[in-house]
C-alpha cells in the first residue's frame, strides 16, 4: 500500500511531469502535440526549470511569446554528435547559453589547476561540458547547420564580447566572435533583445539585416566602422593596436565599463581586428519593474527535468528554495562582473511578484519552513537608487558607492523590510535568511534624513536577528585601504563598526552568531607587507579566516585589466600585480598565519621584508627571542 501511494505521489508531483517542462528529446516533444521546434537551446549547465538559470529563463520568455522551445542540456561534443541533430534544425534559430558561469572559471581554479567537480552537472561531475562550449558548440552547429541563425548568449559570450584578457591561456584574445561563428552576440540580460530577435525572424527577416538590436553584438566588415568617435560612436583601439601596447587595451576599458553602466546607452562600440571589426550596439535601460516581474512569474517548476531523478545538482541545492528580487548592482567593485552583465542600475521586482514566488517555494515538496535566501547581487539592493533619475542618466561613475555614496543615492531600507516583513507572514514560513551578501556601507551611511537613519539602523538589527543563520557573511575584501581604494570597497574603518553593531545587537538579543567575513590575496595593488598586516589586524580581531581566496583575473573587469597591462584604466598609473605563483603564494599564507604549518614561511618571509614588529604581533614567543 505504501509503494502505491509512493507511485500516485510522484505521478501528480510537478517535479516528475515531464509535460511541465521544456521537452529535452524529440519523444518529450511529441507528448507536448508539437510537430516541430521553432528554437533549440544548446545549455552548458543541466536544465533546472527555475529562474536563476538562464537557459529556463530564455526558454520560458520565448514559450511565453508563443514559440514551440527545447532545450539540449550538456550535449556530448566528443560523439557522433547525436545530441546536436535530434531536433534538427529549428525554425527560427539556435540559441547557445555555455552555462552559469564562464567555463574557465567553472574548470580552473586561481591557480589554474583543473577542479575535479562541476556544481551546475547531476552528481557534481566534471567534463560534462568543454572548455569554452561558446565556441565548440557554435562550431559544430555551423558545420552541421550552415544555414539556421546562430545566436550566442550567457556570461561567456557577454564577457567576452570585446578584446579581453585570458587568465588561463595568459594571453589577449579578440572578441569571442572571431571565434565562434555566431551570427549574433545577445550580452546582458537576454530576454528582450532574444524576442526581438524571433519576432523578425517569424516575419521572415533575415539575420543579416539585423544589425541594430540594442544589446547584440556581430562580426562585421571593418570597413564598416566610421572614420572617427562620435556622440553616438565610439571607435576603440583595435586588437592589433592592443596587442602591441597594452595600455591601448587598459584606455578602451574605460570606455567599455562606462557604456555598460549608462542608465540610457547609446553609443555603438566598434573594434577592428583585420578585415573584420565586432559591432557592440548599446545595452538597453534597465528592466521595468513589470518587464522584470513577467521574467520571473513565468511557469517554471522550480525543480531539475526529471531526467535527473536521484541525481543531486550542486548549485541547484544552494538556491531551490531561494528568491531574487533584483537585478544590477552599483557597488562597481573592481574585481565584479555584476555590473558587466546585469548593468549598474537595479531593476527591482515588485513586493508582490516576490511574495508569490516565496508562497510557490513553501509548496515544493521537500520546503522544510526555512528561505534559504531573499537576496540578490547585494541583497540590500533592492528598489534602491538616485533620487533624481536626471541626474543618474549623466552619471559615468563605475560606483554608486566609491570613493562614497553619491548624494542622490536614495538608501532607505524601509520598501526592503517590507518585503522581509511580507514574506515572513506567508503560512509555512519559519524564517528567511539573507544568503547572498549585504553591504553594511549601504545601511551605515549617514543620510541627513533623521527618518531614514532610524530605519536603516532598524535594517541592521532585524537583518543581524531575524535573517542570520547563525553566521553572517560580508566582505570587507581587505583591510588596506591603499588596496581597498583599487577595490572600489570602503575602509576597513567601517567594518570595525559593523562590528561592532553586529557585537552589540548579538549580546542584546542573547545571540551567538558569527560574523564572517571574505578577503582576497593577490589582488592587484596589493603587497605582502599588506597581507601581513591584514593577518595582524584580523588576529587582533580574533579572527581565523575560513572564506579566503586568491585573486582570479576574469574578463571585462578593471581589476583583470590592471593585472594583464599594468595601467589603471581610469589613472593611466602603474600598479603592482603579483603575477607569479611564488608572489601569490608568498601573499596567501598570511591568510593561514594560525596554522602551525605556515608560520615557519611567514616569519621567513616577514624577516626578510625587515618586519620583525609583525613577526612579534603574530608569534609573540618570537618578541621574548629577539631579547636574548
Amino acid at each position: 500500500m505504501k509503494q502505491d501511494v509512493s507511485k500516485n505521489a510522484q505521478a501528480i508531483n510537478p517535479r516528475y511531469d515531464l509535460k511541465l517542462y521544456l521537452p529535452t528529446s524529440v519523444k518529450e516533444m511529441k507528448l507536448l502535440g508539437w510537430d516541430h521546434v521553432d528554437v533549440v537551446i544548446f545549455s552548458g549547465d543541466a536544465y533546472v526549470d527555475h529562474p536563476s538559470f538562464g537557459a529556463a529563463v530564455i526558454g520560458r520568455t520565448l514559450q511565453a511569446a508563443g514559440y514551440n522551445v527545447a532545450i539540449v542540456p550538456q550535449p556530448n561534443w566528443t560523439d557522433d554528435l547525436r545530441d546536436f541533430k535530434k531536433f534538427g534544425a529549428p525554425r527560427l534559430f539556435f540559441g547557445i547559453s555555455p552555462g552559469a558561469m564562464d567555463s574557465m572559471v567553472n574548470h580552473y581554479t586561481a591557480a589554474r589547476r583543473r577542479r575535479s567537480d562541476d556544481a551546475y552537472t547531476p552528481g557534481g561531475r566534471h567534463g560534462a561540458r568543454p572548455d569554452y562550449p561558446s565556441i565548440v558548440y557554435t562550431e559544430i552547429l555551423r558545420k552541421l547547420y550552415p544555414d539556421t541563425p546562430i545566436l550566442l548568449g550567457g556570461i561567456e559570450g557577454s564577457l567576452r564580447r570585446l578584446s579581453h584578457y585570458d587568465y588561463w591561456e595568459d594571453r589577449l584574445r579578440p572578441s569571442i566572435l572571431h571565434d565562434a561563428p555566431a551570427d549574433l552576440l545577445v550580452y546582458g540580460m537576454g530576454e528582450k533583445p532574444v524576442l526581438e530577435i524571433a519576432r523578425r525572424l517569424a516575419a521572415g527577416e533575415s539575420i543579416r539585416e539585423m544589425d541594430s538590436i540594442p544589446q547584440t553584438a556581430l562580426l562585421t566588415d571593418a570597413s564598416a566602422v566610421p572614420e572617427a568617435s562620435d556622440d553616438d560612436n565610439i571607435v576603440l583601439h583595435s586588437f592589433e593596436e592592443c596587442l602591441a601596447q597594452k595600455r591601448k587595451q587598459a584606455e578602451n576599458f574605460k570606455h567599455i565599463e562606462q557604456e555598460s553602466n549608462r542608465m540610457e546607452p547609446r553609443a555603438v562600440l566598434w573594434q577592428k581586428n583585420g578585415a573584420k571589426a565586432v559591432k557592440v550596439n548599446p545595452m538597453l535601460p534597465p528592466m521595468t519593474t513589470g518587464e522584470i516581474d513577467a521574467s520571473f512569474d513565468l511557469p517554471y517548476t522550480r525543480y531539475p527535468h526529471p531526467r535527473y531523478k536521484g541525481k543531486t545538482i550542486p548549485a541547484y541545492e544552494m538556491i531551490r528554495h531561494s528568491v531574487n528580487m533584483h537585478r544590477g548592482c552599483f557597488g562597481g567593485c573592481a574585481f565584479c562582473t555584476i555590473s558587466a552583465h546585469q548593468g549598474k542600475h537595479i531593476a527591482s521586482r515588485s513586493k508582490a511578484s516576490i511574495v508569490n514566488e516565496a508562497r510557490k517555494v513553501t509548496m515544493m515538496d521537500d520546503f522544510k519552513g526555512y528561505i534559504s535566501d531573499l537576496g540578490g547581487p547585494s541583497a540590500n539592493m533592492y528598489s534602491l537608487g538616485g533620487r533624481d533619475r536626471k541626474i543618474c542618466a549623466k552619471c559615468l561613475r563605475p560606483s554608486c558607492l566609491h570613493p562614497t555614496p553619491c548624494p542622490n543615492l536614495d538608501t532607505d531600507h524601509s520598501r526592503l523590510l517590507d518585503v522581509y516583513h511580507a514574506v515572513d507572514a506567508l503560512p509555512g514560513v519559519k524564517k528567511s535568511f539573507i544568503g547572498s551578501g549585504v553591504r553594511y556601507d549601504l545601511s551605515m551611511h549617514p543620510t541627513g534624513s533623521a527618518h531614514i537613519d532610524a530605519v536603516n539602523r532598524r535594517f541592521n538589527e532585524e537583518l543581524i536577528t531575524h535573517h542570520v543563520s547563525g553566521r553572517l557573511k560580508v566582505a570587507p575584501e581587505h583591510t588596506s585601504d591603499a588596496v581597498l581604494k583599487i577595490m572600489r570597497k570602503p575602509p576597513f574603518s567601517l567594518f570595525h563598526e559593523f562590528k561592532k553593531i553586529f557585537d552589540r545587537t548579538n549580546r542584546t538579543h542573547g545571540l551567538k552568531q558569527q560574523l564572517i567575513p571574505y578577503f582576497i590575496s593577490s589582488h592587484p595593488g596589493c603587497h605582502e607587507t599588506d597581507m601581513a598586516e591584514l593577518a595582524v589586524e584580523t588576529k587582533e580581531m580574533d579572527f581565523h579566516l575560513e572564506q579566503v581566496q586568491d585573486f582570479t583575473p576574469t574578463p571585462m573587469t578593471v581589476a583583470t585589466e590592471i593585472y594583464y597591462t599594468g595601467i589603471h584604466p581610469y589613472t593611466g598609473e602603474k600598479v603592482y600585480t603579483a603575477r607569479t605563483r611564488d608572489e601569490k603564494l608568498a601573499q596567501r599564507q598570511y591568510f593561514f598565519w594560525y596554522d602551525k604549518t605556515y608560520r615557519p614561511g611567514i616569519i621567513r618571509s616577514l624577516n626578510r621584508l625587515h618586519r620583525p614588529d609583525l613577526i612579534a604581533k603574530l608569534y609573540p614567543p618570537y618578541k621574548n627571542s629577539t631579547r636574548k
